[in-house]
């Protein structure tokens, strides 16, 4: 269906409508965004544009100014104009798409579609962000051509970053607008788009609050504490940081208890109903108003100690006083300390025999039950289920694909001896021999379907690069720090799997590995991976230890065989492209830099951060960066504004917060691509190598005419430089640092400004890293880094 969306309405600038305008303007969409006139305003404001729209525009300050930024990059605000329901509603017949997000009230829905179907022209989309409220309650009334066009689009906050959005259709929707917006959602706003059924909460809140409600039980029963479970259920199991209760703070107890509240309502018929009831621990907590970080005050506290520094405290779920933070300590921690996969980790933990597996057992086991029940109610396919928890809660694996995990005939077992009987249908499945919800087929992940009783192929998938599917028979090489997969059509892909993809010795001769296989008989190369990380830097430990020890010519040697990694990177004669997403940092970022192409996720957080340990970068990213400048010059910059930028990026170690931000730092050329749905980023990255491959890719030669300034950009940074550090602002070793970099990126003591080579810089870069090394200044900053385990970053 061809729908070109050029400009949307959005209707409410709450929390949600003005982050969802911001998203839009993400993707270049220009969007109108328009909210209620302030009530009872003075009789000279009447008449008053600003004062009018004063809530709206408040609204939209407030989300551009919030941190994680809504908005990948400020200028995208230029894209969403403003305005009142009064004066502006008649705007609507231009847009494309109109987006309610008023408040959860239905008649004030109902009053906001009877103004809309006054301005809207017909064939517009309408669709309600709704997070409950029935699809045929809201369209009540309107007419046939506006219920065709009406569906609801559950957006999950905040809207850029959690991947879920779920499409509810209304009784007479277009099925070929339900089409529309599964792949819309998918392909433009990089959502993972799920088809919901029109019952309440939908499929991810129906789920995720079950969860969170039924574990609060099962806390209270088990006298566990907030710490405690907030260790058990963040990244330890694969889901996200804020765990469970740091969760409810940030959300608001009273939104989780509103939704629970109303699942207990509207569920007479829920064989589990019982669970949305409050229990203690909760029911207390919200009746004292306690709702978390909008209160200053829920399962956590902030305070002061008698000194002035911050202090967290942890409310005693027993007394409801605060105290200090309690630690969890499980012997099921202690045999996972050193586990690294997480599918390891998790069979270790559920399987215990200690307090901790108990309750890894009951909190799993009944979150099965109850979903193998929503079985047709919520969804016809399992796979719906899973897709919805994972993009809406931030779960790493879903409920289906954890029971495989576990096994799925001997949870089923476990379940039943724990009075947690699941569904008939997954008996039956059993009993047919079919031991899994999923399976892989021919490199394909395919589901079991409960109707025809067999396995089926996940819709939309077929045609993606996914490598856990093809893990364990398309694999070609690999070593302890990297592995190579033949992913079709004759690309390779090269993916880390250290720790935090740091590069080391093994990355470095899967790199290299890489690139000569693909020029013997592929057509090009994808460096990228499924993880959280392209890649956090280069491992430090080598390098520390060699610093330590004085061992400066070792350094040098491993500086140079980095380098020439890089270099490998660049001219080969076959096309690399780079798919960087998350942490792209150091190393990481040296290497995409040097690759043919970025095909970027959206999301993606790159910069050259070596200064943060006392360093520059050494591996090439200097030089590239330098190189990007030189060209820059030859358009017209006499006052340097771009290589004065460049210096400031890499001498703050700034990272970019979205690949759009990496393109206004020029890490990114014009060139170079954006991809918005993560699971699409490998696919559109081999595209990008036929792409290359298909134009008659040739091996590029190396660069002999990049423009250096010498002396005369030298004298600029030096003066910017002893300025910082007479004011206070640096240290002496930090303008140790930046006066290094400043003379690699000015070509050294050169008379005049002069065109140099690419190896040139390199030799220069190199020189200084080493020099660097001696610093026991830099030796310190690396030993913090190792020994906190944290990554560079800005």
């Amino acid at each position: 269906m061809k729908r070109p969306i050029k400009k949307i309405a959005v209707l409410g600038s709450g929390v949600m409508g003005s982050r969802i305008a911001c998203h839009f303007a993400n993707i270049g969409v220009e969007v109108l965004l328009l909210d209620i006139v302030p009530r009872d305003l003075p009789e000279n404001q009447k008449d008053s544009v600003s004062a009018k729209n004063k809530i709206v525009n408040d609204a939209l300050q407030f989300a551009l100014k919030s941190k994680p930024s809504p908005i990948y990059d400020q200028s995208f605000a230029r894209l969403i104009g403003t305005g009142n329901f009064e004066d502006d509603m008649p705007k609507i017949s231009d847009v494309d798409w109109i987006i309610e997000v008023v408040v959860e009230r239905l008649d004030i829905k109902q009053k906001v579609f009877e103004q809309v179907e006054k301005y809207r022209k017909p064939g517009t989309l309408i669709t309600s962000n709704t997070s409950g409220i029935p699809m045929h309650l809201m369209c009540e009334g309107r007419s046939e051509d506006f219920q065709q066009h009406f569906c609801g689009t559950h957006f999950f906050n905040p809207p850029r970053y959690l991947r879920l959005l779920e499409i509810i259709p209304g009784p007479k929707t277009d099925p070929a607008i339900i089409d529309f917006m599964m792949s819309y959602g998918d392909l433009y706003l990089g959502k993972e788009t799920v088809l919901c059924k029109d019952t309440p909460a939908f499929i991810a809140n129906r789920i995720g609050i079950y969860a969170i409600m039924s574990a609060m039980h099962t806390i209270q029963e088990m006298e566990m504490t907030v710490g405690e479970v907030d260790r058990l259920t963040g990244p330890l199991i694969g889901r996200a940081k804020s765990a469970t209760f740091r969760t409810m703070d940030v959300v608001g107890l009273d939104t989780t208890v509103n939704v629970a509240n109303n699942l207990y309502q509207g569920l007479p018929d829920d064989e589990s109903r019982d669970a949305f009831k409050l229990p203690k621990i909760v029911k207390e907590v919200h009746d004292r108003d306690w709702f978390g970080d909008k209160s200053g005050q829920g399962y956590f506290k902030k305070t002061k100690d008698k000194d002035g520094n911050k202090v967290i405290l942890e409310l005693d779920l027993k007394t409801f006083e605060y105290g200090e933070r309690t630690r969890a300590n499980f012997k099921a921690l202690e045999a996972v300390k050193e586990v690294e996969d997480l599918k390891e980790r998790v069979k270790t933990l559920v399987n215990f025999g200690d307090k901790a597996g108990e309750f890894y057992r009951r909190t799993f086991y009944d979150t099965f039950r109850y979903v193998s029940f929503r079985i047709p109610e919520i969804s016809d396919e399992l796979y719906r289920i899973d897709q919805a928890v994972c993009a809406g809660f931030a779960w790493q694996m879903g409920p289906f694909e954890t029971w495989d995990l576990l096994g799925a005939k001997e949870v089923a077992k476990a379940m039943e001896e724990m009075g947690m009987k699941p569904a008939q249908w997954v008996y039956e499945m059993l009993e047919a021999g079919n031991d899994s919800f999923y399976r892989i087929e021919n490199g394909i992940k395919q589901y079991y379907d409960i109707p025809s009783k067999s396995y089926q192929t996940i819709p939309g998938t077929e045609d993606l690069v996914i490598l856990e599917n093809i893990r364990q028979t398309h694999k070609v090489w690999g070593n302890a720090g990297s592995s190579i997969f033949d992913i079709g059509d004759g690309v390779l892909c090269l993916e880390f799997h250290t720790k935090m993809n740091a590069i080391g010795q093994e990355v470095i001769e899967g790199i290299q590995t890489a690139i000569s296989m693909a020029e013997k008989e592929y057509k090009g190369l994808v460096i990228g991976n499924e993880g959280e990380n392209f890649s956090a830097g280069a491992n430090l430990a080598m390098l520390f230890m060699y610093a330590g020890d004085q061992e400066f010519d070792e350094i040098n040697l491993m500086v140079s065989q980095f380098q020439n990694t890089m270099k490998r990177a660049k001219f080969s004669s076959i096309p690399v492209v780079a798919a960087p997403a998350g942490l792209t940092l150091g190393g990481g970022c040296e290497l995409s830099l040097h690759c043919d192409a970025i095909q970027a996720h959206a999301e993606t957080y790159i910069g050259l951060v070596e200064v943060g340990v006392g360093l520059i970068p050494g591996g090439g990213g200097t030089k590239e960066l330098t190189l990007r400048v030189s060209d820059a010059l030859s358009e017209g910059d006499p006052e340097l504004n771009r290589l004065q930028e460049a210096f400031m990026n890499i001498a703050t170690a700034k990272v970019a917060t979205s690949a759009e931000e990496a393109r206004a730092m020029h890490i990114l050329r014009p060139q170079d691509e954006i991809t918005m749905n993560r699971k699409r980023l490998l696919t559109d990255a081999k595209a990008k190598v036929l792409e290359l491959y298909e134009q008659g890719y040739t091996e590029p030669t190396q660069r002999v005419d990049i423009k250096v300034q010498g002396r005369t950009g030298l004298a600029l940074f030096e003066a910017g430089v002893n300025g910082m550090l007479l004011g206070n602002y640096i240290s002496e070793h930090d303008a140790k640092i930046a006066k290094k970099l400043a003379w690699i990126m000015c070509g050294g003591d050169l008379t005049a400004p002069q065109e140099v080579s690419e190896q040139y810089l390199l030799d220069l870069e190199r020189q200084m890293f080493v020099e660097l090394t001696a610093e026991p200044k830099t030796l310190e900053r690396i030993q913090s880094i190792l020994f906190k385990g944290k990554p560079l970053r800005n």
